[in-house]
């Protein structure tokens, strides 16, 4: 789907499918060396049950417990993607506004769904952060990521929470926050926010991309009405039986170790980046997710060299608000992090000749 220039059907993974599939990702935001071999080993457990229709029950309650949570509060769906399509089809709203550059789904599930979709573009003058003032009164639905994709900026929980209204949806996409440390600014426990849905995503923190699994958090007369536009058995049996497994104990204190650990190998790589600045690198500043922001001169050209050194990196200019001079660089190890410095500084100098 392309609007103003924007392919808003274009991921990550396009950059490691076919000829990319042997590069080293730093295109997809999914944690590396995931799912652990615990989860695994649950998931595979529960292919033993796969004759019996699923039944959601105890994940749902799992989903619950972790977020303080009645489990009329709570949805399974496959995948935070099918969220967005049944907010699209199932709220009836009239005037949806997409705070962008994020993550592009949002705003492709609502126009496939018949909706005029209006945009606030942050501007990278003000690092890309929200003024909650911005928003149109008249907009009944507001879509934001917080950490937002593919800008990395944490939004303050406060200023989202300004957006809220009576008769007005706000939708905040946490698919990332497991990533922050202390998940800082989360708004997916809260229940004084009207009108407020968040949507959490399994698939980044554990690797579960091809499994489909994430949840939405919202009033029990929203969630009743998103569930009524799902099909029978929308969360597979495997899919249940990671989201349960990955909300006990052991994960939530995983995933906490995991946030630190991307906050320092993400540290790492911002500090590479800015030995390029005269190069015309430049790192969108205050990072806080497991992807950084870059603008550079000829990134079109940078990514290819990129490709031919065995790195897949994701182009910026299918968000709104981005251009061709901006890259998306997933946080990973510091060995694989120096080996990409060395291949960005042999890149940068072949697309200056």
């Amino acid at each position: 789907m392309h609007t103003d220039g924007h392919d808003l059907r274009h991921h990550g993974d396009a950059e490691v499918r076919d000829d990319g599939s042997e590069l080293v990702d730093l295109a997809v935001n999914v944690r590396a060396d995931t799912p652990p071999r615990w989860l695994r080993e649950r998931v595979a457990a529960s292919l033993t049950g796969l004759a019996a229709y699923p039944d959601g029950r105890a994940a749902r309650a799992a989903v619950a417990a972790r977020h303080g949570l009645p489990v009329e509060r709570v949805l399974l769906t496959a995948g935070a993607a099918e969220a967005f399509v049944l907010l699209a089809r199932a709220l009836k709203v009239r005037q949806p506004l997409v705070v962008h550059p994020q993550f592009t789904e949002p705003e492709a599930a609502l126009r496939d769904a018949g909706h005029s979709v209006d945009r606030l573009i942050l501007r990278e003058e003000d690092g890309f952060r929200l003024d909650p003032a911005a928003v149109p009164e008249d907009a009944d639905l507001v879509v934001i990521g917080n950490p937002t994709n593919p800008t990395s900026v944490l939004h303050p929980a406060e200023a989202i929470a300004q957006l809220a209204r009576a008769g007005r949806t706000l939708v905040v996409d946490e698919a990332f926050m497991d990533a922050v440390p202390g998940e800082r600014e989360a708004l997916a426990d809260r229940t004084d926010v009207p009108g407020l849905v968040v949507l959490r995503s399994l698939t980044k923190t554990w690797g579960l991309a091809g499994l489909r699994i994430g949840y939405v958090l919202a009033a029990p007369d929203t969630i009743a009405e998103l569930e009524r536009a799902q099909p029978l058995w929308p969360v597979s049996t495997p899919a249940l039986a990671a989201a349960e497994a990955c909300m006990g104990t052991r994960a939530l204190a995983e995933a906490a170790h995991a946030a630190h650990g991307i906050a320092t190998d993400r540290a790492h790589l911002v500090a590479g980046l800015e030995e390029f600045a005269s190069d015309g690198v430049r790192v969108v500043g205050s990072a806080e997710g497991s992807f950084v922001l870059v603008r550079l001169p000829r990134a079109a050209a940078v990514r290819d060299r990129l490709r031919t050194l065995g790195f897949a990196v994701r182009r910026g200019d299918t968000f709104p608000g981005l251009d061709a001079e901006w890259l998306r660089l997933a946080v990973r190890d510091r060995v694989t992090v120096n080996r990409f410095l060395q291949a960005l500084d042999q890149a940068l100098a072949l697309t200056r000749r």
